[in-house]
């Protein structure tokens, strides 16, 4: 059993749509392409490479795989290149059908139940980057073991959101913490915590 993790930049307001550049993902008319560009210190470089340092496989949305495949592969000597070109995909899509990127993979069936396969498989953890429609629908099936967050103190009203249709009830447990010199809070959660419900109104 391997657990699956979410790595995403978001915004305060939950914003995770194209946090890297304006060309990365314009879908619905998001003007804001490139927000996390201006807070990035080496602080955060370092928890980055912290994340990707031990042995994963990814599981990427259709989308987000397309924006990888057209540039980890020829850019190698950006920091990052050599894992994710290393790593292998599971790529979740009903329309693609061939692969170019080695080491991709299309998954097979249904996404909940090729997703459940994965996690039964013996190897290293699942690492979702990106892929906002997928998150959803992990989600909504309760499959997301842990996520791994990196919240930059800006709002932007619209795009993309990590916590949207797909959502249901649970509690979080933060196991680690920290504030980098431009304000962006690096957090990891594991799911499944309980929600303790009460009320402050007295008797």
């Amino acid at each position: 059993m391997r657990d699956l993790v979410v790595s995403s930049f978001i915004t305060l307001d939950g914003v995770m749509q194209a946090p890297g550049g304006p060309e990365e993902d314009p879908s619905g008319d998001f003007e804001h392409g490139g927000w996390s560009f201006g807070y990035w210190d080496e602080g955060m470089q370092q928890r980055m490479g912290e994340w990707m340092s031990e042995p994963f496989d990814l599981v990427l949305g259709r989308k987000t795989y397309e924006i990888f495949a057209a540039f980890w592969p020829r850019n190698p000597d950006e920091p990052g290149a050599d894992v994710l070109n290393n790593a292998t995909k599971y790529v979740a899509s009903t329309t693609l059908t061939e692969l170019d990127w080695e080491k991709s993979n299309l998954i097979e069936g249904g996404v909940p139940d090729g997703i459940r396969a994965l996690k039964q498989q013996d190897g290293p953890e699942l690492q979702v980057h990106g892929s906002a429609n997928l998150i959803q629908t992990l989600l909504e099936h309760e499959l997301i073991d842990e996520f791994r967050l990196m919240t930059f103190p800006l709002v932007l009203g619209k795009g993309k959101r990590l916590f949207d249709g797909g959502t249901l009830p649970d509690g979080l447990e933060v196991t680690s913490s920290q504030v980098s010199s431009t304000g962006v809070v690096t957090a990891t959660y594991r799911t499944g915590a309980e929600i303790k419900y009460g009320s402050f109104a007295t008797e």
